[in-house]
Protein backbone atom coordinates (compact mmCIF):
# COMPACT_ATOMS: atom_id res chain seq x y z
CA UNK A 1 0.00 0.00 0.00
CA UNK A 2 2.69 2.47 0.88
CA UNK A 3 4.36 1.54 -2.54
CA UNK A 4 1.25 1.80 -4.42
CA UNK A 5 0.27 5.37 -2.63
CA UNK A 6 3.79 6.69 -3.18
CA UNK A 7 3.56 6.06 -6.86
CA UNK A 8 0.53 7.07 -7.28
CA UNK A 9 1.28 10.58 -6.08
CA UNK A 10 4.62 10.80 -7.96
CA UNK A 11 2.27 9.70 -11.55
CA UNK A 12 -0.26 12.41 -10.35
CA UNK A 13 2.53 15.37 -10.47
CA UNK A 14 3.89 13.93 -13.58
CA UNK A 15 1.12 13.21 -15.29
CA UNK A 16 0.01 17.24 -14.65
CA UNK A 17 4.11 18.28 -15.57
CA UNK A 18 4.24 16.86 -18.84
CA UNK A 19 0.78 18.74 -20.19
CA UNK A 20 1.95 21.79 -17.99
CA UNK A 21 4.84 22.05 -19.74
CA UNK A 22 3.80 21.56 -23.01
CA UNK A 23 0.55 23.32 -23.01
CA UNK A 24 2.39 26.46 -21.50
CA UNK A 25 5.11 26.46 -24.17
CA UNK A 26 2.98 25.93 -27.02
CA UNK A 27 1.04 29.46 -25.64
CA UNK A 28 4.32 30.74 -25.92
CA UNK A 29 4.74 29.89 -29.71
CA UNK A 30 6.95 26.97 -29.11
CA UNK A 31 6.85 24.89 -32.62
CA UNK A 32 6.20 21.21 -32.60
CA UNK A 33 10.04 20.02 -32.87
CA UNK A 34 11.23 22.87 -30.05
CA UNK A 35 8.64 21.22 -28.03
CA UNK A 36 9.43 17.68 -28.77
CA UNK A 37 12.76 19.06 -27.89
CA UNK A 38 12.03 19.90 -24.53
CA UNK A 39 11.31 16.46 -23.83
CA UNK A 40 14.23 15.05 -24.83
CA UNK A 41 16.78 15.42 -21.96
CA UNK A 42 13.46 13.85 -20.19
CA UNK A 43 13.71 10.42 -22.18
CA UNK A 44 17.36 10.24 -22.35
CA UNK A 45 18.06 10.32 -18.60
CA UNK A 46 15.15 7.89 -18.38
CA UNK A 47 17.30 5.11 -20.64
CA UNK A 48 20.15 6.03 -18.68
CA UNK A 49 18.03 5.85 -15.39
CA UNK A 50 16.93 2.78 -15.87
CA UNK A 51 20.40 1.13 -16.99
CA UNK A 52 21.75 2.14 -13.18
CA UNK A 53 18.94 2.39 -11.39
CA UNK A 54 18.09 -1.20 -11.33
CA UNK A 55 21.60 -1.95 -10.45
CA UNK A 56 21.52 1.04 -7.92
CA UNK A 57 18.70 -0.72 -6.35
CA UNK A 58 20.11 -4.09 -5.81
CA UNK A 59 23.37 -2.30 -4.05
CA UNK A 60 20.97 -0.38 -1.56
CA UNK A 61 17.32 -1.40 -1.95
CA UNK A 62 14.33 -0.49 -3.14
CA UNK A 63 12.36 1.89 -1.04
CA UNK A 64 15.92 4.43 -1.00
CA UNK A 65 15.84 4.55 -5.12
CA UNK A 66 12.10 5.11 -4.41
CA UNK A 67 12.72 7.92 -2.51
CA UNK A 68 15.31 9.37 -4.33
CA UNK A 69 13.00 9.82 -7.04
CA UNK A 70 10.43 11.68 -5.50
CA UNK A 71 13.17 14.11 -3.43
CA UNK A 72 14.87 14.89 -7.79
CA UNK A 73 11.19 14.96 -8.76
CA UNK A 74 10.84 17.87 -6.54
CA UNK A 75 13.89 19.80 -6.82
CA UNK A 76 12.61 19.80 -10.75
CA UNK A 77 9.55 21.78 -10.11
CA UNK A 78 11.12 23.94 -7.60
CA UNK A 79 13.33 24.33 -10.61
CA UNK A 80 10.41 25.38 -12.88
CA UNK A 81 8.76 27.63 -10.90
CA UNK A 82 11.17 30.41 -11.77
CA UNK A 83 10.41 33.42 -13.30
CA UNK A 84 9.51 32.81 -17.33
CA UNK A 85 12.53 35.08 -18.37
CA UNK A 86 14.55 32.49 -17.08
CA UNK A 87 12.85 29.25 -18.49
CA UNK A 88 15.13 29.24 -21.54
CA UNK A 89 14.68 26.07 -23.76
CA UNK A 90 18.02 24.73 -22.62
CA UNK A 91 16.90 25.48 -18.74
CA UNK A 92 13.86 23.78 -18.88
CA UNK A 93 15.72 20.65 -20.80
CA UNK A 94 17.80 20.16 -17.68
CA UNK A 95 14.60 20.51 -15.43
CA UNK A 96 13.04 17.93 -17.44
CA UNK A 97 15.95 15.53 -17.75
CA UNK A 98 15.62 15.49 -13.82
CA UNK A 99 12.18 15.08 -13.87
CA UNK A 100 13.01 11.75 -16.31
CA UNK A 101 15.71 10.42 -13.83
CA UNK A 102 12.73 11.28 -10.91
CA UNK A 103 10.23 9.81 -12.67
CA UNK A 104 11.68 6.04 -13.87
CA UNK A 105 14.10 5.62 -10.61
CA UNK A 106 10.33 5.52 -9.11
CA UNK A 107 8.75 3.36 -11.62
CA UNK A 108 11.64 0.68 -11.77
CA UNK A 109 11.46 0.42 -7.77
CA UNK A 110 7.80 0.11 -7.23
CA UNK A 111 7.64 -2.24 -10.10
CA UNK A 112 10.36 -4.33 -9.45
CA UNK A 113 9.20 -4.43 -5.49
CA UNK A 114 5.79 -6.62 -6.52
CA UNK A 115 7.86 -9.17 -7.31
CA UNK A 116 9.51 -9.43 -4.10
CA UNK A 117 5.83 -8.84 -2.33
CA UNK A 118 3.85 -11.07 -4.28
CA UNK A 119 6.54 -14.29 -3.37
CA UNK A 120 7.35 -17.42 -4.69
CA UNK A 121 6.29 -17.86 -8.38
CA UNK A 122 6.64 -21.74 -8.92
CA UNK A 123 2.89 -22.31 -9.84
CA UNK A 124 0.43 -21.11 -11.89
CA UNK A 125 -1.81 -19.68 -8.95
CA UNK A 126 1.33 -17.29 -8.57
CA UNK A 127 2.21 -16.89 -11.60
CA UNK A 128 -1.81 -15.26 -11.94
CA UNK A 129 -1.58 -13.30 -8.61
CA UNK A 130 1.29 -11.60 -9.97
CA UNK A 131 -0.20 -10.90 -13.40
CA UNK A 132 -3.21 -9.15 -11.79
CA UNK A 133 -1.00 -7.41 -9.05
CA UNK A 134 1.30 -5.37 -12.33
CA UNK A 135 -1.85 -4.76 -14.19
CA UNK A 136 -3.36 -3.56 -11.48
CA UNK A 137 -0.07 -1.41 -10.90
CA UNK A 138 0.38 -0.34 -14.45
CA UNK A 139 -3.05 0.12 -15.22
CA UNK A 140 -3.72 2.35 -12.02
CA UNK A 141 -0.52 4.17 -12.81
CA UNK A 142 -1.67 5.20 -16.27
CA UNK A 143 -4.89 6.51 -14.97
CA UNK A 144 -3.58 8.49 -13.07
CA UNK A 145 -1.09 9.77 -15.09
CA UNK A 146 -4.40 10.52 -17.66
CA UNK A 147 -6.00 12.31 -14.41
CA UNK A 148 -2.73 14.27 -14.15
CA UNK A 149 -3.17 15.49 -17.61
CA UNK A 150 -6.04 17.23 -16.66
CA UNK A 151 -4.72 18.27 -13.56
CA UNK A 152 -1.97 20.23 -15.95
CA UNK A 153 -4.85 21.47 -17.90
CA UNK A 154 -7.00 22.82 -14.83
CA UNK A 155 -3.85 24.26 -12.56
CA UNK A 156 -2.75 25.98 -16.21
CA UNK A 157 -6.09 27.56 -16.19
CA UNK A 158 -6.84 28.10 -12.30
CA UNK A 159 -3.14 29.34 -11.30
CA UNK A 160 -0.16 30.52 -13.31
CA UNK A 161 2.83 28.02 -14.07
CA UNK A 162 4.90 28.58 -11.48
CA UNK A 163 2.53 28.66 -8.25
CA UNK A 164 1.31 25.65 -10.26
CA UNK A 165 4.68 23.72 -9.94
CA UNK A 166 5.49 24.66 -6.55
CA UNK A 167 1.90 23.45 -5.59
CA UNK A 168 3.12 19.95 -6.90
CA UNK A 169 5.95 19.85 -5.03
CA UNK A 170 4.42 20.53 -1.54
CA UNK A 171 2.22 17.58 -2.14
CA UNK A 172 5.11 15.31 -3.49
CA UNK A 173 6.98 16.03 0.00
CA UNK A 174 4.11 15.74 2.11
CA UNK A 175 3.37 12.01 0.68
CA UNK A 176 7.46 11.09 1.08
CA UNK A 177 7.50 12.02 4.45
CA UNK A 178 4.45 9.83 5.23
CA UNK A 179 5.31 7.06 2.95
CA UNK A 180 8.62 6.69 3.52
CA UNK A 181 8.67 5.01 7.65
CA UNK A 182 6.37 1.97 5.60
CA UNK A 183 8.53 0.92 3.38
CA UNK A 184 10.81 -2.26 4.07
CA UNK A 185 14.54 -1.08 4.69
CA UNK A 186 16.21 -4.03 2.66
CA UNK A 187 13.14 -4.71 -0.23
CA UNK A 188 15.30 -5.86 -3.61
CA UNK A 189 18.68 -5.42 -2.03
CA UNK A 190 20.43 -8.01 -3.60
CA UNK A 191 22.73 -11.28 -1.15
CA UNK A 192 25.80 -10.05 -3.12
CA UNK A 193 27.06 -6.99 -4.13
CA UNK A 194 25.72 -6.35 -7.46
CA UNK A 195 28.39 -5.24 -10.05
CA UNK A 196 27.97 -3.39 -13.03
CA UNK A 197 28.65 -5.72 -15.78
CA UNK A 198 25.29 -7.33 -14.67
CA UNK A 199 23.09 -4.59 -16.15
CA UNK A 200 22.64 -5.78 -19.44
CA UNK A 201 20.30 -8.57 -19.71
CA UNK A 202 22.08 -12.42 -21.09
CA UNK A 203 18.44 -13.95 -21.10
CA UNK A 204 17.75 -14.38 -24.92
CA UNK A 205 13.97 -14.01 -24.28
CA UNK A 206 14.01 -10.48 -22.41
CA UNK A 207 16.20 -8.53 -24.85
CA UNK A 208 13.57 -10.30 -27.54
CA UNK A 209 10.64 -8.65 -25.42
CA UNK A 210 12.99 -5.25 -24.78
CA UNK A 211 13.29 -5.18 -28.16
CA UNK A 212 9.32 -5.31 -28.51
CA UNK A 213 8.84 -2.67 -25.75
CA UNK A 214 11.08 -0.16 -27.20
CA UNK A 215 9.31 -0.94 -30.44
CA UNK A 216 5.56 -0.79 -28.91
CA UNK A 217 6.43 2.50 -27.30
CA UNK A 218 8.11 4.44 -29.93
CA UNK A 219 4.79 3.20 -32.30
CA UNK A 220 2.95 4.99 -29.44
CA UNK A 221 4.43 8.13 -28.88
CA UNK A 222 5.43 9.34 -32.88
CA UNK A 223 1.72 10.53 -32.57
CA UNK A 224 0.87 10.48 -29.23
CA UNK A 225 3.43 13.01 -27.46
CA UNK A 226 3.92 16.28 -29.63
CA UNK A 227 1.63 15.54 -32.79
CA UNK A 228 -1.96 14.26 -31.69
CA UNK A 229 -2.45 17.63 -29.13
CA UNK A 230 -0.80 20.28 -31.44
CA UNK A 231 -2.65 19.00 -33.70
CA UNK A 232 -6.43 19.10 -31.70
CA UNK A 233 -4.79 22.30 -31.23
CA UNK A 234 -4.14 23.69 -34.58
CA UNK A 235 -6.37 21.74 -36.92
CA UNK A 236 -9.55 21.37 -35.20
CA UNK A 237 -8.91 24.44 -33.33
CA UNK A 238 -9.74 22.86 -29.48
CA UNK A 239 -9.12 24.57 -27.14
CA UNK A 240 -6.13 23.88 -24.55
CA UNK A 241 -8.32 22.78 -21.36
CA UNK A 242 -10.28 20.69 -24.31
CA UNK A 243 -7.27 19.17 -25.57
CA UNK A 244 -6.08 18.31 -21.57
CA UNK A 245 -9.51 17.01 -20.72
CA UNK A 246 -9.20 14.45 -23.84
CA UNK A 247 -5.96 13.19 -23.58
CA UNK A 248 -6.96 12.42 -19.81
CA UNK A 249 -9.42 10.30 -21.03
CA UNK A 250 -8.01 8.69 -23.44
CA UNK A 251 -5.07 7.92 -20.64
CA UNK A 252 -7.75 7.48 -17.70
CA UNK A 253 -9.30 4.93 -20.04
CA UNK A 254 -6.37 3.14 -21.15
CA UNK A 255 -5.42 2.43 -17.69
CA UNK A 256 -8.32 1.20 -17.09
CA UNK A 257 -8.00 -1.35 -19.89
CA UNK A 258 -4.63 -2.57 -18.09
CA UNK A 259 -5.41 -3.09 -14.87
CA UNK A 260 -8.35 -5.15 -15.73
CA UNK A 261 -6.45 -7.04 -18.59
CA UNK A 262 -6.54 -10.25 -16.77
CA UNK A 263 -10.72 -10.10 -16.86
CA UNK A 264 -10.74 -8.89 -20.34
CA UNK A 265 -8.18 -12.12 -21.28
CA UNK A 266 -10.64 -14.29 -19.61
CA UNK A 267 -13.50 -13.42 -22.19
CA UNK A 268 -11.37 -13.70 -25.34
CA UNK A 269 -9.97 -16.80 -23.25
CA UNK A 270 -9.78 -19.19 -26.16
CA UNK A 271 -7.90 -22.95 -24.93
CA UNK A 272 -6.97 -23.21 -21.32
CA UNK A 273 -3.75 -24.18 -22.13
CA UNK A 274 -2.84 -20.81 -24.11
CA UNK A 275 0.41 -19.72 -22.70
CA UNK A 276 1.39 -15.16 -21.82
CA UNK A 277 3.45 -15.92 -24.90
CA UNK A 278 0.65 -16.88 -27.27
CA UNK A 279 -1.43 -14.26 -25.57
CA UNK A 280 1.13 -11.48 -26.57
CA UNK A 281 2.12 -12.18 -30.34
CA UNK A 282 -2.09 -12.62 -30.83
CA UNK A 283 -2.50 -9.05 -28.98
CA UNK A 284 0.44 -7.94 -31.21
CA UNK A 285 -1.45 -8.87 -34.37
CA UNK A 286 -4.47 -7.10 -33.44
CA UNK A 287 -2.68 -4.23 -32.80
CA UNK A 288 -1.06 -4.08 -36.32
CA UNK A 289 -4.90 -4.70 -37.49
CA UNK A 290 -6.16 -1.82 -35.31
CA UNK A 291 -3.60 0.64 -36.45
CA UNK A 292 -3.59 -0.06 -40.02
CA UNK A 293 -7.47 0.57 -40.03
CA UNK A 294 -6.72 4.27 -38.09
CA UNK A 295 -4.66 5.29 -40.53
CA UNK A 296 -6.98 4.42 -43.20
CA UNK A 297 -9.46 6.55 -41.35
CA UNK A 298 -7.46 9.13 -40.92
CA UNK A 299 -6.33 9.08 -44.72
CA UNK A 300 -10.37 8.99 -45.54
CA UNK A 301 -11.78 11.31 -43.03
CA UNK A 302 -9.53 13.85 -42.45
CA UNK A 303 -9.97 16.44 -39.79
CA UNK A 304 -13.10 14.51 -38.54
CA UNK A 305 -13.15 14.77 -34.67
CA UNK A 306 -15.66 11.54 -34.64
CA UNK A 307 -13.63 9.31 -36.54
CA UNK A 308 -10.03 10.28 -34.65
CA UNK A 309 -12.12 9.67 -31.16
CA UNK A 310 -13.16 6.63 -32.05
CA UNK A 311 -10.04 5.15 -33.88
CA UNK A 312 -8.06 6.33 -30.54
CA UNK A 313 -10.12 4.42 -28.06
CA UNK A 314 -10.25 1.27 -30.13
CA UNK A 315 -6.37 1.78 -30.45
CA UNK A 316 -6.33 2.17 -26.96
CA UNK A 317 -7.85 -0.85 -26.31
CA UNK A 318 -5.02 -3.12 -28.26
CA UNK A 319 -2.37 -1.13 -26.88
CA UNK A 320 -3.67 -1.12 -23.29
CA UNK A 321 -3.33 -5.09 -23.27
CA UNK A 322 -0.04 -5.56 -25.23
CA UNK A 323 1.20 -2.91 -22.60
CA UNK A 324 -0.34 -5.20 -19.82
CA UNK A 325 0.84 -8.13 -21.14
CA UNK A 326 4.67 -7.07 -21.48
CA UNK A 327 4.48 -5.94 -17.69
CA UNK A 328 3.81 -8.74 -16.71
CA UNK A 329 6.48 -10.96 -18.54
CA UNK A 330 9.33 -8.80 -17.88
CA UNK A 331 8.65 -9.23 -14.25
CA UNK A 332 8.02 -13.27 -13.92
CA UNK A 333 11.21 -13.52 -16.24
CA UNK A 334 13.14 -11.50 -14.21
CA UNK A 335 16.04 -12.58 -11.75
CA UNK A 336 14.55 -13.36 -7.92
CA UNK A 337 17.91 -12.49 -6.77
CA UNK A 338 18.93 -8.49 -8.37
CA UNK A 339 14.82 -8.25 -10.00
CA UNK A 340 15.29 -4.68 -10.17
CA UNK A 341 18.13 -4.92 -12.66
CA UNK A 342 16.28 -6.53 -15.23
CA UNK A 343 13.39 -4.85 -14.91
CA UNK A 344 15.81 -1.79 -15.29
CA UNK A 345 17.14 -2.67 -18.45
CA UNK A 346 13.59 -3.45 -19.56
CA UNK A 347 12.60 -0.07 -19.13
CA UNK A 348 15.71 1.28 -20.11
CA UNK A 349 14.60 -0.27 -23.60
CA UNK A 350 10.65 1.54 -23.03
CA UNK A 351 12.03 4.71 -22.27
CA UNK A 352 14.48 4.52 -25.77
CA UNK A 353 11.50 3.91 -27.30
CA UNK A 354 9.62 6.90 -25.48
CA UNK A 355 12.43 9.08 -26.63
CA UNK A 356 12.37 7.84 -30.37
CA UNK A 357 8.87 8.69 -30.21
CA UNK A 358 9.30 11.96 -29.07
CA UNK A 359 11.91 13.20 -31.24
CA UNK A 360 9.89 11.53 -34.73
CA UNK A 361 6.42 13.18 -33.26
CA UNK A 362 7.68 16.77 -33.07
CA UNK A 363 10.17 16.48 -36.88
CA UNK A 364 7.29 14.37 -38.67
CA UNK A 365 4.21 15.78 -37.93
CA UNK A 366 6.05 19.44 -38.59
CA UNK A 367 7.21 18.17 -42.08
CA UNK A 368 4.52 15.68 -42.73
CA UNK A 369 1.45 15.61 -40.66
CA UNK A 370 -0.25 13.37 -38.29
CA UNK A 371 -1.01 11.02 -41.01
CA UNK A 372 2.81 10.54 -41.26
CA UNK A 373 3.07 10.16 -37.67
CA UNK A 374 0.19 6.97 -37.89
CA UNK A 375 2.38 5.43 -40.86
CA UNK A 376 5.58 5.31 -39.04
CA UNK A 377 3.96 4.45 -36.21
CA UNK A 378 2.47 1.11 -38.10
CA UNK A 379 6.27 0.24 -39.12
CA UNK A 380 6.82 0.32 -35.64
CA UNK A 381 4.28 -2.08 -34.42
CA UNK A 382 4.99 -4.64 -37.05
CA UNK A 383 8.32 -4.60 -35.80
CA UNK A 384 7.28 -5.03 -32.18
CA UNK A 385 5.16 -7.86 -33.02
CA UNK A 386 8.50 -9.70 -35.05
CA UNK A 387 9.69 -9.02 -31.65
CA UNK A 388 7.14 -10.34 -29.80
CA UNK A 389 6.97 -13.73 -31.94
CA UNK A 390 10.79 -14.64 -31.05
CA UNK A 391 10.46 -14.30 -27.01
CA UNK A 392 10.00 -17.64 -25.57
CA UNK A 393 7.44 -18.29 -22.63
CA UNK A 394 5.98 -21.00 -21.08
CA UNK A 395 3.89 -20.11 -18.02
CA UNK A 396 0.21 -20.09 -18.01
CA UNK A 397 -1.90 -16.78 -17.30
Amino acid sequence: MAITANYWAFTLTDGALRMLVLLYFYQLGYSPFSLATLFVFYEVFGVITNLVGGWLGARIGLNKTMLMGIVIQVLALLMLSLPNEYLTVVYVMFAQALSGIAKDLNKMSAKSSIKLLVGNLDNEQAQSKLFKWVALLTGSKNTLKGVGFFLGGLLLVTFDFQVSVLLMAVALVIVAVITYPMLRGELGKTRYKAKFSQLFSKNVSLNYLSAARLCLFAGRDVWFVIALPVYLASQLHWQHQTVGAFLACWIIFYGIIQANTPKILKIFRGPEESSAHQKVTLWSVILVLVTSVLCLAIYFYPQNDEVLIIGLFIFGVAFAINSSLHSYLIVSLAREDGVSMDVGFYYMANAMGRLLGTVLSGLIYQQFGLLSCLCIALILMILASCFVRKTKYTHHT
